[in-house]
């Protein structure tokens, strides 16, 4: 699938309010097409002009998340503390109704907020991955070298760091281990947790991040035309999708 058609997938896949916040790739390739050899000079500082833009769109949004995540965090581990808690021998012991219904809105939560968390790796992925399509489109129309010295920029980008955001994602599912127990006999596997909190939270972003869990790998994965600009590959048998969640940040070798 052409990495146009594949963003603009994803883009429909994303929460709603998202959907203004990632490249605007079909704007920059029909800049990129107007160009004309006679014309780079005037066109560069245009074309400069939108990438900063939207490497300044990809920032602010990035951020942003962070920040929400790291409270809803810790909401709901509060949450958690709490309800467990009041099941101790000095707490006011809920009624066995209240304790299903507190708990069912905690798993329904933590399962969109994990689901949230995948999206926004995934949208650091599918972004940095646009900017390198579109900046190869660009050195290759005009002849110029604009890619190599943009990449080392998006490299210290806030967009592009996903370390925090790992972090929370790996604590959140620790969490679930814990929120999720096992009523079936015998271990369950990912794909089978991953069921179940869908059960749980049916009207979750789940399926939204199975899907950018998709094009992550899609993204990553090695193949004949892999560049020095490339994410790493990621290669995930199909059993071990939900499980993946956890990446490293990605940084390609240039």
């Amino acid at each position: 699938m052409k990495f146009g058609k594949r963003l603009k997938q994803q883009i429909e896949e994303t929460l709603p309010e998202w959907q203004d916040k990632f490249l605007s790739y079909k704007d920059l390739k029909k800049l990129v097409g107007l160009i004309s050899r006679s014309s780079v000079a005037k066109a560069k500082a245009k074309f400069i002009h939108l990438i900063d833009a939207e490497i300044d769109k990809f920032n602010a949004f990035f951020v942003e998340q962070e920040e929400d995540f790291i409270i809803r965090q810790k909401e709901l581990q509060d949450r958690i503390h709490s309800i467990t808690a009041m099941l101790g021998p000095t707490g006011t012991q809920p009624s066995e109704e209240e304790y299903r219904l507190e708990m069912g809105k905690i798993r329904k939560d933590i399962v969109n907020f994990h689901g949230e968390m995948v999206l926004l790796e995934n949208y650091s992925n599918i972004n940095y991955t646009g900017l390198a399509k579109i900046l190869k489109k660009y050195d290759k129309r005009t002849g110029g070298l604009l890619r190599l010295p943009f990449i080392e920029k998006i490299l210290s980008q806030p967009f592009f760091t996903t370390d925090l955001v790992s972090k929370l994602v790996k604590e959140c599912e620790n969490t679930m281990e814990v929120i999720f127990p096992n009523i079936e006999h015998g271990p369950l596997n990912e794909v089978d947790k991953a069921r179940r909190a869908t059960n749980v939270a049916k009207e979750s972003i789940f399926r939204n991040a199975i899907a950018a869990l998709v094009t992550m790998r899609e993204l990553r994965r090695g193949s004949s035309t892999y560049s020095p600009f490339s994410l790493p590959p990621l290669n995930l048998p199909e059993s071990d999708l939900i499980h993946s969640v956890q990446l490293p940040s990605p940084i390609p070798i240039l």
